[in-house]
């Protein structure tokens, strides 16, 4: 059985699941943990000094870069998310690069990342995400104001133009993010540590504009009122309730069978790019119980022989025994859980946003339309554990839209 440590692909930070998942992913353990990292973040909010959870920023940064020392010859490298393959490739040397990557953006970026790193002094191994190369900034007007932009991904990030801010990112030649730092005698025996302030204890180079990922309100204007504090105890009191009324069983049915939490996830995240949230639980329920039918249909559809197809259907049967053999009201409380977890996940989100320093804003042909942040990170008070809190339909509706320029797409 896969639990969430196992999400952290051991403890190496390649892929982190979002808050809610932890339901299907880890079960009753999973669904607690996500419950009190929402009391947790709640309780930060509300200016309990209490918390038990760090908060990073969830930069929408691209390529992801890792840089340090190779604890094997003591030598600098920069590297992509390779780095942890059982045959690691780090690069030292533009050839390493050009070996390794086509020519292109990310063998351009690779190659600046090895220039101007080392000067950081950087100690160990870290990693980031690219924000801008000097080539990537632009000068542009919104709404009348004048900002200077750098568009990595699908946000445009704006600093205004007469800032001093501005000037440091215009003098500089790369800017990164910095949210996780690796410990170990070898890639291989590396273990990550979230919500760390990397780039305050970095060497200053006005060639690389380095910023933490760590949360940080110095405005006070993320402070949840009275009002809003009690909302959300609110919304997470209906969520611990529903937690009560749920059989472990009804968990475990879900995140000890792999292949029903692979049709399950694959069914989210087909909702989630189209903009659908769950609106009824029954209603949600059946229309998985269907696609698992139909994604099974398809399967015996592929193969030609009678036994091929037998064993398709004999999967699908055992697949959907998960439905037949656990109370309707049982996983539709389940799924009411999940919707709930989010309820409570979006109205944090739209705190925690309030206190950016650097303006975001989505391109399209008409112009720059304010967002969000893409999301942020909870991480648990030991480093270790980390989950995401992004408001998966509006940014992944922006994601996908053909309405919005992406940063390649220039």
């Amino acid at each position: 059985m896969q639990r969430l440590s196992t999400y952290l692909i051991e403890e190496k930070n390649v892929h982190m699941e979002h808050l809610e998942d932890n339901i299907l992913n880890a079960g009753v353990d999973g669904a607690r943990q996500s419950i009190n990292y929402l009391r947790s973040l709640r309780d930060m909010l509300a200016g309990k000094t209490a918390s038990k959870v760090n908060v990073t920023v969830k930069w929408d940064g691209a390529p992801a870069v890792f840089a340090g020392i190779d604890p094997s010859d003591g030598k600098f490298f920069v590297a992509k998310k390779g780095i942890f393959n059982k045959n690691p490739k780090v690069y030292k040397t533009d050839k390493d690069i050009d070996d390794d990557i086509a020519k292109g953006d990310l063998n351009t970026k690779m190659k600046l990342a090895l220039k101007n790193l080392p000067a950081l002094n950087i100690k160990g191994v870290i990693q980031g995400d690219f924000l801008y190369a000097k080539k990537d900034i632009r000068k542009v007007n919104i709404d009348g104001e004048s900002y200077i932009t750098f568009h990595p991904n699908t946000i445009v990030y704006a600093i205004p133009a007469k800032s001093q801010l501005a000037s440091q990112i215009l003098r500089s030649e790369i800017g990164v993010v910095w949210h996780t730092n690796y410990r170990g005698k070898s890639f291989e025996s590396m273990s990550a540590s979230f919500g760390e302030e990397i780039a305050s204890g970095l060497k200053k180079s006005k060639a690389v504009w380095s910023v933490d990922a760590v949360y940080k309100d110095v405005s006070g204007t993320a402070n949840m009122t009275e009002e809003e504090t009690a909302e959300v105890t609110a919304v997470l009191s209906q969520a611990g309730k529903l937690f009560n009324s749920i059989d472990k069983s009804t968990f475990d049915g879900i995140t000890e069978n792999e292949e029903l939490l692979t049709r399950v996830k694959t069914y989210m995240n087909v909702k989630v790019r189209a903009g659908e949230r769950i609106k009824s639980p029954s209603a949600f329920v059946t229309g998985l119980m269907d696609f698992i039918y139909s994604y099974y249909q398809k399967e015996m559809d592929k193969v030609k022989t009678d036994k091929s197809k037998e064993a398709k259907e004999a999967k699908r049967k055992e697949i959907l025994s998960y439905f037949s053999n656990t109370p309707k009201s049982q996983i539709e409380a389940l799924f009411q859980l999940y919707n709930t977890i989010i309820d409570a996940k979006l109205m944090i989100i739209r705190k925690l946003d309030r206190a950016k320093t650097v303006g975001t804003f989505l391109k399209t042909a008409d112009g720059y339309k304010v967002t969000e942040q893409e999301g942020f990170v909870a991480i648990d008070h030991i480093g270790k554990n980390a989950v995401k809190l992004v408001d998966r339909l509006g940014f992944s509706q922006a994601n996908f839209s053909p309405d919005i320029i992406k940063g390649w797409q220039r």
